[in-house]
């Protein structure tokens, strides 16, 4: 059998305190010696399947040729299915549950073009139990499929419209402002929005943010500028453009999420601010001298 492809990129919840990445390697390693395994990350909250998919939907432009291995998996052992989606004219392979976690990401790279239930034990390893399927089930059929293994010889095929469809959060307009949400906060404290910066361009600069309903104790607005990059926001908080094209609220070597406790789902309205575009205001820092 001649090998399909050379890389398998993976993302999980299993974090890496325990030995489940590694055995996982182990299986792949075992089966398709000739595969590398990039990890996307194993830091997604457990048995959060909504970080993970919007985790997997960032990261998918960026993998490599082959198999994405994605399990994050409250319905373990559940009748939840196994299933293997073919993307992009079989360029790519997501492998995981059906619970959403896979879907955005296919969605981005292309769409569905079939897919199968993973119901050939041939290509599982033997379970001792039903809860670890990333070793027996995903792990194995992923290195399967790099060997060379038809799609087909590994379940049945499924309708790509049954797939479970992921958790997108959407905004919406409310009397002049843009609702929107807290979709990320990175390991810098950055808390990535679902607004884009076409989308409230008709503001202007800075913006009023607003976290939390108006009628909360723990209600904080703010004026904020829209910038580009982290030194650009000098004192305070700034919305910069980040590296996926999304707004996100920021601090100059801080935690934006600290300073505003956020976390991802948080309420955020952006709004015109009275203030924009009437005068020059300028960021500085103590100690700073005019030229």
């Amino acid at each position: 059998m001649t090998p399909r492809f050379n890389h398998i990129s993976f993302l999980t919840d299993y974090g890496t305190r325990d030995e489940f990445v590694g055995v996982v390697k182990c299986v792949v390693a075992d089966i398709a010696p000739h595969v590398q395994v990039i990890d996307i990350t194993h830091d997604i909250p457990a048995f959060d399947v909504r970080a993970g998919a919007l985790a997997l939907a960032r990261a998918v432009a960026y993998v490599p040729k082959g198999v994405v291995l994605a399990v994050v998996d409250p319905g373990v052992g559940s009748a939840r299915r196994s299933i293997a989606v073919s993307v992009a004219g079989g360029e790519g392979v997501f492998i995981g549950p059906d619970n959403g976690l896979l879907a955005t990401g296919v969605a981005l790279a292309g769409g569905a073009e079939f897919a199968v239930e993973l119901t050939n034990t041939k290509y599982h390893l033997p379970s001792p139990g039903t809860t670890f399927a990333g070793r027996d089930i995903f792990g194995p059929v992923a290195a399967h499929i790099c060997n060379g293994v038809d799609l087909r010889d590994l379940g049945n095929e499924i309708d790509t419209a049954s797939i479970l469809p992921g958790i997108v959060p959407i905004t919406r307009e409310e009397n002049g402002h843009l609702v929107g949400e807290v979709t990320w906060v990175d390991g810098f404290g950055n808390c990535q929005l679902n607004i884009g910066p076409e989308d409230i361009a008709h503001f202007g600069s800075p913006v009023r943010i607003a976290i939390g309903n108006a009628d909360s104790p723990n209600h904080i607005v703010r004026s904020v500028a829209v910038v580009q990059n982290f030194s650009e926001i000098g004192t305070g908080l700034g919305l910069v453009v980040d590296s996926y094209g999304m707004l996100a609220i920021c601090a100059d070597r801080g935690s934006a999420a600290t300073e505003l406790d956020l976390g991802p789902t948080n309420m955020v309205t952006i709004s015109q601010d009275p203030n924009a575009g009437v005068g020059v205001s300028t960021s500085v820092r103590l100690g700073s001298k005019p030229n």
